[in-house]
């Protein structure tokens, strides 16, 4: 399954509800700080931030329940999604290709639950670009980061995946196409997206408005 099917599918079921609404994290007090659900969802990127694509599914937030949890952590017992408090996305597509990119995020109580959850979560998401896909390099960005990159198509379609984790959130980004050859799908664009969104989940931290865009 391509991954924009499945992920504008779970961006589906929150509009439908009715929703929509290495770097340390500064805070003042030395630790990173629980978003609220409106940070949160300020923190997803829009139309305004993604220079060059178009929004095919509008930033929504929620809060985390029973439904959202089978949904991000469809594993057992919804491993990896204890003490998150909101789950948002946005998916938008590129005006000069077939390229997707979306954009996940999981805001958690502590960091503590951050960092517990990663592993757990990336042997998950990081299957999503398929068996033959490879690692790359993010770059210092977060506290950890991974990214892997493959044919994740049914023809071979390229596709990466991202995961970040930022103080007390987990972030993801995801890129694939409709064609075999597609210069949006890359290591670079996949490393700027994920770059934009750590920077903008550390603004919110911060206690600022987010403002890194591509």
């Amino acid at each position: 399954m391509r991954n924009e099917r499945w992920l504008v599918a779970i961006a589906a079921v929150l509009l439908l509800a009715g929703c929509g609404g290495g770097s340390q994290i500064d805070t003042g007090s030395g630790k990173a700080v629980p978003l609220t659900k409106e940070q949160t969802q300020k923190t997803l990127p829009d139309g305004g931030v993604m220079t060059g694509w178009k929004a095919s599914v509008r930033p929504a937030t929620v809060k985390m329940n029973k439904l959202y949890r089978s949904a991000v952590c469809p594993i057992k017992d919804n491993a990896g999604c204890e003490s998150s408090r909101f789950y948002g996305t946005s998916t938008f597509r590129r005006d000069d290709s077939a390229a997707f990119a979306t954009f996940l995020i999981v805001a958690y109580d502590s960091e503590q639950a951050a960092r517990e959850a990663y592993d757990v979560l990336w042997n998950y998401y990081g299957k999503k670009t398929g068996q033959r896909a490879r690692k790359f390099s993010l770059g210092p960005i977060g506290e950890k980061r991974d990214a892997r990159i493959g044919p994740s198509g049914f023809h071979g379609e390229p596709g990466t995946v991202t995961q970040v984790r930022v103080g007390t959130t987990l972030l993801w980004t995801m890129t694939d196409s409709t064609g075999k050859d597609n210069h949006a799908v890359t290591e670079d664009s996949a490393r700027d997206l994920a770059t934009v969104l750590a920077e903008r989940a550390r603004q919110a931290q911060n206690g600022d408005t987010p403002s890194a865009t591509l």
